[in-house]
């Protein structure tokens, strides 16, 4: 398995607005809550270390790849 650290970070934006909040991007919700009609708070919570294998597991989880990381499946180093 790869030596290399990897790390998961969850994030959650809370967003108050007039009317009921249509997300439609990231980039949006920004320029929403920092120059548009919206406040909002931007909070971490959650961060955590992952190995290869799991990094492996988290990509798959959201649809990536363990390539995308330069691993193969089992969290080892392609290179």
């Amino acid at each position: 398995m790869t030596t290399r650290k990897f790390y998961k970070t969850v994030i959650t934006i809370e967003v108050l607005s007039e009317d009921v909040y249509a997300f439609d991007s990231l980039e949006q919700t920004a320029y929403d809550i920092q120059d548009g009609g919206c406040s909002g708070k931007i909070e971490v919570v959650k961060s955590e270390e992952l190995n290869g294998e799991n990094v492996v597991k988290a990509l798959n989880n959201q649809g990536s790849a363990s390539e995308f990381f330069m691993l193969d499946e089992d969290g080892n180093d392609l290179v």
